[in-house]
């Protein structure tokens, strides 16, 4: 019989993780091509990624719901299994209607998937008494690059879109189909409340996250858009800042449980934030294309831990209920990944891409800003 504390339940958990990051990220290296395929502006092209902010939302707030009935076990697989076919049929939108019911769909799956893959990596670190947040990110980071990554080399290879996504899409069902057997069914409460606002010390934890992944979210959704209106590269190779990005934030990561247990979370908020702000103005005033790519290596080293740190101390706070605190962290922390690139698209339609790029820095102060709030609030986890 399964245990949360096994290395079985260890590696499903992880396989979760990168499935996600991996679907998400096979996305970025599209944003450019689509953009180009219907002949939409900014402005349209933010309401098609809003769509998928929008998808996602509704569906964590449903999954939070559910989860706290049925576990997490049948919401993983049915969102694991949905988010591959969801990539699959993206390049077969004949109109953009269409294609808003795609992204729609997609990021349903997406959301889903999130929150129970979250729920399951908190049943997992409090039954191994240990840090795992970090590591169990660091490999949606990993599966992030690897999507970004592989999905530039195949439509560099002039593999069509839709070969392209199919091909990661059966690579995601794999794996899927390899965690499966391995998952956990986390615990239900029957009489329990089904949702909860956030409230207290989880509002500011919510709030941080949302920012952070908002961070994420406008890298994949617009830094393509970013460097390739600017010339720094050419179109096919978009992808190469989020891959940058990710590459950085996976280094930070895989080391963030061991650094966040001997620096506390005080200063790995603290440092991460400003070490992220420095990486905005780098990519945003430095006239080298090596030198402004620079910066998204800076904003993922930065970023790397801030999220992981957030997710577990929500988790070992004590103003909410555990599990209802981390669906509503999740909820509002991947608004921001899934809604806010949206927003972003129509601050840039009326002011610039470089502006909008200038607003995330400056909600990204609010980091460190709050660092000594919420390392003042929660305990401390020893390292491993």
């Amino acid at each position: 019989m399964l245990t949360a504390d096994s290395p079985a339940t260890r590696f499903a958990t992880r396989l979760l993780f990168l499935v996600a990051g991996f679907g998400y990220a096979c996305w970025a290296p599209l944003v450019p091509l689509t953009k180009a395929k219907f002949g939409i502006d900014d402005h349209i092209l933010g309401l098609l990624i809003l769509c998928i902010g929008v998808g996602s939302i509704a569906a964590m707030v449903v999954t939070g719901m559910l989860a706290t009935r049925v576990g997490s076990k049948p919401i993983l697989l049915g969102s694991g299994f949905g988010f591959a076919l969801m990539l699959a049929l993206l390049p077969l939108a004949g109109s953009t209607p269409v294609l808003g019911c795609i992204l729609f769909g997609f990021g349903a799956m997406l959301g889903a998937l999130d929150v129970a893959m979250n729920l399951h990596a908190v049943e997992v670190e409090k039954a191994a008494a240990r840090p795992m947040m970090s590591g169990f990110h660091a490999l949606f980071s990993i599966g992030a690059f690897a999507g970004a990554a592989f999905m530039t080399f195949l439509l560099s290879m002039q593999v069509t879109t839709f070969m392209g996504t199919a091909i990661c899409a059966i690579l995601m069902a794999i794996v899927m189909a390899l965690a499966a057997p391995r998952l956990l069914n986390t615990s239900a409460a029957p009489g329990g409340p089904l949702f909860v606002i956030p409230r207290g010390l989880v509002l500011v934890l919510a709030i941080l996250a949302g920012v952070t992944f908002l961070v994420e979210g406008a890298l994949l959704d617009w830094g393509a858009l970013l460097i390739t209106e600017a010339q720094l590269v050419p179109v096919a190779q978009g992808g190469v800042g989020y891959m940058i990005f990710s590459v950085t934030m996976t280094a930070g990561r895989l080391s963030g449980d061991w650094l966040s247990g001997r620096l506390g979370d005080f200063r790995t908020l603290l440092w991460g934030g400003l070490v992220a702000l420095l990486g905005f103005v780098i990519l945003l005033t430095a006239n080298q294309p090596v030198v402004n790519l620079s910066g998204f290596a800076l904003i993922g080293l930065g970023c790397a831990n801030i999220v992981p740190v957030l997710f577990r101390r929500a988790a070992a706070q004590t103003a909410m209920p555990s599990a209802l605190a981390v669906t509503a962290v999740t909820t509002v922390g991947y608004a921001g990944i899934l809604a806010g690139p949206a927003v972003i698209g129509f601050i840039a339609n009326a002011t610039g891409l470089h502006t909008a790029f200038w607003l995330l820095a400056g909600l990204l102060v609010l980091v460190p800003l709050c660092a000594r709030m919420v390392a003042g609030h929660t305990r401390k986890i020893a390292p491993a």
